[in-house]
């Protein structure tokens, strides 16, 4: 038996073909894999179990995609979560080379299964136990190729102000580490720094760093704690795993100033969205991607709006898609200019 589908949503006619033999499913991308179609393309999915709920195999044929951003990666995600609460096999299949390196640089390729990926340039077709090769030239030959989901992400001139703000702040923050570090082992004798994983560009993990301003076991205690904010963000403005050193450095953000490495390396910027951390992003829908769209940063549209009073996660979202939108290099230096104003103000907050 074969049945067509055709998905839409209110803004666009997007569609995918789609067709059902037997207890395989095939979905036909298109060729751009942007909001709209993302939307779509989710939908497509959830309707193939609801035609067939006896399906053990999805396969995503990408023959004709071109470009995918942010909310195409969050939609496979979201399929492939799907596809596991159905017992379902879902394969990647005709993967070009953009999409490719998106998949590589967020890790997918190792969570997918990829049947065949067709280089663009040499018009190859490699199969699954070739993916390793694939990716490492992926990565090192063709990084002009990354998919340009927002201009931020390439701007020669916001790099050049990231790496010049980075090593004036990580001098400072040198000094900061002496006076800082020696209280924080006087508080409680623990680490001074503090590393978690979060998401970058596209879902990108990187490790992120501050000066810790929590107690030892805070992550092992996180359940302990009521979260404030509706939404995957968690945050509680009286969490009592915070020690009495971190309230200081919180209230005056200076737990972040070791951020600045990570700026400098390129895993964040000065100025983009907040980063989430994996736990987040595991319960976004795919609207909610779109945040991912530009690099994380230190500081940016929710921070100087009120981050100790927005405690709605579409309104975090508002914000980061606000930015995207108004985004400029000026723009950004107004963003860095209130961010100092408000960590003179008495409503300075932590992030």
């Amino acid at each position: 038996m074969v049945s067509h589908d055709d998905s839409t949503t209110s803004s666009s006619q997007a569609s995918f073909d789609a067709a059902i033999v037997e207890s395989v499913g095939i979905i036909y991308l298109s060729k751009a894999f942007t909001l709209v179609e993302a939307v779509a393309f989710e939908q497509s999915c959830q309707q193939a179990f609801e035609k067939q709920p006896a399906l053990k195999e999805i396969i995503l044929d990408f023959t004709k995609t071109q470009f995918i951003d942010s909310s195409g990666i969050g939609a496979l995600v979201i399929c492939h979560k799907l596809c596991q609460s159905k017992s379902a096999q879902l394969q990647l299949v005709n993967v070009p080379s953009q999409v490719m390196m998106a998949l590589s640089l967020t890790g997918l390729d190792e969570v997918f299964s990829i049947k065949e990926v067709v280089e663009e340039a040499e018009s190859d077709v490699c199969s699954a136990s070739q993916s390793e090769p694939v990716r490492a030239s992926l990565v090192k030959n063709k990084l002009e190729n990354q998919p340009e989901t927002h201009p931020s992400v390439r701007s020669k001139a916001k790099r050049a102000m990231d790496i010049t703000g980075a090593l004036v702040g990580l001098a400072i923050t040198a000094v900061l580490y002496v006076v800082i570090g020696i209280i924080i082992k006087l508080d409680d004798g623990g680490p001074i720094l503090f590393s978690q994983v979060r998401c970058s560009w596209l879902g990108q993990r990187f490790e992120i760093w501050k000066f810790r301003s929590m107690v030892t076991d805070a992550e092992a205690r996180k359940q302990e704690v009521a979260n404030k904010v509706e939404g995957p963000l968690f945050k509680n403005e009286n969490d009592p795993r915070v020690t009495r050193i971190g309230r200081f450095l919180r209230r005056t953000s200076l737990d972040e100033f070791p951020q600045f490495w990570n700026v400098l390396i390129g895993d964040m910027s000065l100025v983009g969205t907040r980063p989430p951390t994996p736990d987040e992003i595991e319960q976004y829908e795919v609207s909610q991607w779109q945040r991912l769209n530009v690099k994380p940063g230190m500081t940016g549209e929710w921070q100087v709006n009120g981050r100790s009073t927005v405690t709605d996660f579409e309104d975090v979202v508002r914000l980061d898609l606000q930015y995207q939108r108004k985004w400029s290099l000026m723009y950004d230096a107004q963003l860095i200019i209130k961010t100092v104003l408000v960590l003179f103000s008495k409503d300075s907050g932590a992030m």
